[in-house]
């Protein structure tokens, strides 16, 4: 399969990023095909290095030193969209997510050796996501440029077309963010409602985890996870020290980043004093759950790993083990279709809690979305990285959507949120339906 072989010898660093590679793993796979009709590149392209077995066949070409780590490989790898809907067809259980982040750290740690490293990137991953105090100070900008209007008059005058592409098209999926007095006002503890009549002894003390997108684009969908839990008997608490969970990084190459972030994660909710860690976002709960296999050569912080992950709960996953909620309000008339997280139901299994929440509203008709655990091409930053993929594999997610003729599309990830929305938009079906997030739905009817 590879297209070209060494003709040198790789030097020392090489090789011994090359030993990062699980080779036993590698050989698992046996090439059955299996995961090509799940692949969302593959089924767009029809190529074999676009599908995951050809992606493992090349990274077992490169561990055998017959293929260059080069741009072809470092293009073939970063082409994915990281669903893992592969590792959900895959027969011999292959971690395949687990290989592609590793190949894509063998990439990163080759060019960074080779003086190929992109500053912005660096800027990016060393000194934007790791400050959760810069990532307020860019809420606060993007509140203002809202605000005062500047969105709108870049859009009317032109000035939006010195951004590339992706970003124009994708501003116009995001919804105005929450205000530094907003956020300011933001409770650290939630307490429990008693008026619902949920609490018996002592109420369970949540964790939450916010996340920084999250928190940036979606503070308001963080707030409403908080007061649908507390009508669920729990006290919620947002823990301050926390940072982003390092899902970004490990994706992207930057493996010793992520665990750095996990390590901070791992402290702030020690001293938190939580029952459970609860999260919102189907990315970022893959990622906390998975903390234990970044430490796998660090036994000390693989043991306080593996309590962490113990204590993890998607949102859904909590409600559906506390007793049924009471629903306030109807929503009589209103068709609703659900479209999975790809590492919330590939990642983390949690499929049927969200549905049986969205089924137990009073009034609603829930309808299911044919291949609703396809990916819709968010993928993180993939939508950025990778505009025209995915706005392909969006283009034919929406063809599932429009079939189902609802007027509410729920989802439980903010990148899959943002797809949906540019997908409606894309659809000409503004006036028809909207995207949604399940605990902003389950907040509104509470």
């Amino acid at each position: 399969m590879p297209a070209h072989t060494n003709t040198a010898m790789p030097d020392a660093n090489l090789i011994q990023l090359l030993d990062n590679f699980d080779r036993e793993e590698i050989l698992n796979c046996m090439q059955c095909g299996f995961c090509l009709p799940a692949c969302p590149t593959y089924r767009q392209t029809g190529k074999e290095a676009a599908s995951p077995r050809g992606r493992i066949a090349l990274m077992k070409a490169v561990v055998d030193r017959q293929l260059d780590v080069d741009g072809e490989f470092e293009d073939n790898m970063y082409l994915c969209l990281g669903c893992r809907a592969c590792e959900t067809a895959c027969p011999a259980g292959v971690p395949y997510g687990s290989l592609v982040e590793t190949a894509r750290d063998v990439v990163e740690r080759n060019k960074e050796h080779a003086g190929g490293r992109s500053a912005v990137r660096d800027f990016v991953f060393a000194e934007l996501f790791v400050h959760p105090d810069r990532l307020d100070r860019l809420a606060g900008m993007l509140w203002a440029s809202q605000a005062l209007g500047l969105q709108k008059l870049a859009d009317k005058t032109g000035l939006i077309n010195i951004l590339p592409r992706p970003m124009r098209e994708m501003q116009t999926a995001v919804n105005p963010v929450a205000s530094p007095w907003q956020r300011m006002k933001r409770e650290t503890v939630v307490p429990p409602e008693p008026a619902f009549g949920r609490s018996e002894g002592k109420p369970l003390r949540v964790g939450m985890f916010k996340g920084c997108i999250m928190d940036v684009m979606f503070f308001e969908t963080n707030q409403a996870t908080a007061r649908v839990l507390s009508k669920a008997g729990c006290e919620v608490v947002f823990v301050e020290e926390q940072a982003c969970c390092g899902a970004l990084h490990a994706h992207s190459g930057e493996k010793n980043g992520a665990i750095e972030l996990a390590k901070r994660n791992i402290e702030a909710f020690e001293a938190a004093g939580v029952d459970l860690i609860v999260n919102n976002a189907g990315g970022c709960g893959a990622a906390l759950k998975e903390y234990h296999h970044w430490f796998h050569e660090d036994p000390k912080w693989q043991a306080r790993a593996m309590s962490f992950v113990s204590k993890c709960r998607d949102a859904n996953e909590l409600l559906a083990e506390l007793p049924a909620l009471s629903f306030r309000r109807e929503l009589s008339g209103v068709r609703i279709t659900y479209q999975d997280s790809c590492h919330l139901a590939h990642g983390q299994g949690v499929r049927t809690q969200p549905r049986h929440l969205l089924q137990s509203v009073p009034g609603v008709e829930y309808v299911e979305m044919m291949e609703a655990d396809r990916c819709c091409g968010s993928a993180g930053i993939y939508n950025i990285t990778n505009f025209d993929m995915s706005m392909e594999v969006l283009d034919e997610k929406m063809e599932n959507v429009k079939a189902t003729r609802a007027h509410v599309v729920v989802t439980s990830n903010p990148g899959c949120l943002l797809q949906m929305r540019k997908g409606i938009q894309r659809a000409g079906a503004e006036a028809q339906m909207e995207a949604v997030h399940i605990m902003d739905l389950l907040d509104r009817v509470l």
